[in-house]
């Protein structure tokens, strides 16, 4: 069978994290300030200072955001793009939010995405806003903005009292770590600073010190605000030949730039032996195997533990991850799940087009799909998996047109494919840049990766 670790040239997802103005828009130091001057109706208050200083940089005609999230903020459009009007983010759709629904604050996606509190959101609905800040609007401004919703959301006339714009304290970027699991490991990427307009990637070696073997039925993770990636990798134990021969120090920082931006080769060269193990592209993320279904990994284990984050203010970024391993007894367990990883890397994209690429990836022996995810970059506007039968008939059974949250579609239902099979990628990139992009590690490089889990 082809293997389903099918590795990248250079096999690590990279990111693009674009993003907003950052800090040009947060609030002065925390405190209670005057009222300021009321301007002509509560959402022209919001407006003025929320999307016009903090938004808008992004949500703007022509930008990569906005045209991926389909949101333009700019005052012609703000109003009739956000008021009873569908979002596309995933679990907004799924759990029946709108971008603002009038009355009801907790059925509006905007409040969510302003709202900065620890442990807010019982869903994950994608980045806190403003993106690439260190801190959310302030507490007045996103009560304010929970009183328009819930006076109606009006574009006119004045239904949120401003008397609570004077609490100016700042929404921080706080961080509830996950307990750790009854059975199980945890393993971290502690507390890590990204300088202002940089990005940082990096990997930490973490031994579980297992003298058995795990058995893996649960997975979930949790990262800061900011961050694009978390991913786990084991290693190729069938290479032996360098760089496979040999292991990264235990529990080391090894960042993949250098402080001047250029990478660093020495410490990527761990990423040919990569095989994919975990991954998670949103802040929260949880995944349940089947009952009797579980990952395998064998006594005296490892993981690299990647994390990516981008930093777009002007203030010093704090970064952090943990994920959760949850095992059961080996007697629980009665089929061994595999991890999926095929990658297209011949997508040139000309400048100043829209291109598709299309890339099937044949199986020789059955295999029963639980999971599929995929994994592109900004310019990437569908990216959708169809399964191929040997006979040429085609079923479309994964789409997403979130790069930056790229649904994690499970199926309750696995998708069997025989021998002859395929699972086909059917990408669709708008390559808006004067140059020809490629597939590639680079931020302004692109993608094409379907991840899952199988057996």
């Amino acid at each position: 069978m082809r293997s389903h670790a099918q590795r990248l040239s250079v096999p690590a997802l990279a990111a693009l994290l674009l993003s907003c103005s950052g800090d040009a828009g947060t609030p002065p130091a925390s405190g209670i300030g005057p009222v300021p001057a009321i301007p002509d109706g509560s959402f022209a208050r919001i407006q003025r200072d929320i999307f016009d200083v903090s938004c808008i940089s992004c949500h703007k005609s022509g930008d990569p955001n906005a045209r991926q999230s389909g949101l333009v903020l700019t005052s012609d459009s703000s109003y009739h793009q956000l008021v009873g009007t569908a979002s596309v983010q995933g679990n907004a759709r799924t759990d029946g939010l709108l971008r603002v629904r009038p009355f009801k604050g907790d059925s509006s996606l905007l409040y969510h995405k302003l709202a900065w509190t620890p442990g807010h959101h019982g869903r994950d609905y994608g980045q806190l806003m403003p993106m690439g800040s260190t801190q959310g609007v302030s507490t007045g401004q996103l009560e304010y903005v929970r009183r328009w919703i819930e006076g109606g959301a009006p574009r006119s006339g004045h239904v949120a009292d401003t008397m609570v714009l004077r609490d100016t304290r700042v929404q921080t970027a706080g961080f509830l770590p996950l307990p750790r699991p009854a059975s199980g490991v945890q393993l971290r990427v502690d507390s890590f600073a990204v300088a202002p307009s940089t990005e940082r990637e990096l990997f930490v070696y973490r031994k579980l010190g297992n003298a058995t073997e795990l058995y893996v039925t649960r997975i979930e993770s949790r990262m800061r605000p900011g961050s694009h990636h978390l991913l786990l990798y084991t290693f190729d134990e069938a290479r032996t030949a360098f760089p496979c021969n040999t292991r990264p120090s235990p529990d080391a920082v090894r960042d993949i730039r250098n402080g001047d931006g250029t990478l660093n080769l020495v410490n990527m060269l761990p990423m040919a032996c990569h095989v994919f193990f975990v991954g998670a592209m949103t802040q929260d993320f949880e995944y349940r195997f089947p009952p009797g279904v579980a990952l395998r990994l064998p006594a005296n284990a490892a993981l690299d533990f990647n994390v990516h984050y981008a930093n777009r203010s002007a203030a010093v970024l704090p970064g952090e991850a943990v994920a959760n391993l949850h095992t059961v007894d080996v007697s629980q367990v009665q089929t061994v799940a595999k991890t999926l990883n095929f990658a297209n890397e011949n997508i040139p994209l000309p400048p100043g087009q829209r291109t598709t690429h299309t890339r099937a990836f044949v199986v020789n022996a059955r295999t029963t799909i639980l999971a599929l995810t995929s994994h592109m970059h900004a310019l990437g506007e569908r990216f959708e998996i169809l399964v191929r039968r040997a006979s040429g008939a085609e079923q479309s059974v994964y789409v997403n047109t979130d790069w930056e949250h790229p649904a994690f579609t499970n199926f309750p239902t696995p998708l069997v494919l025989q021998p002859g099979d395929a699972l086909v990628s059917v990408v669709t990139w708008n390559n808006t840049t004067n140059r020809t992009i490629r597939f590639g590690l680079a931020s302004t490089d692109e993608m094409d990766i379907i991840f899952g889990y199988w057996y």
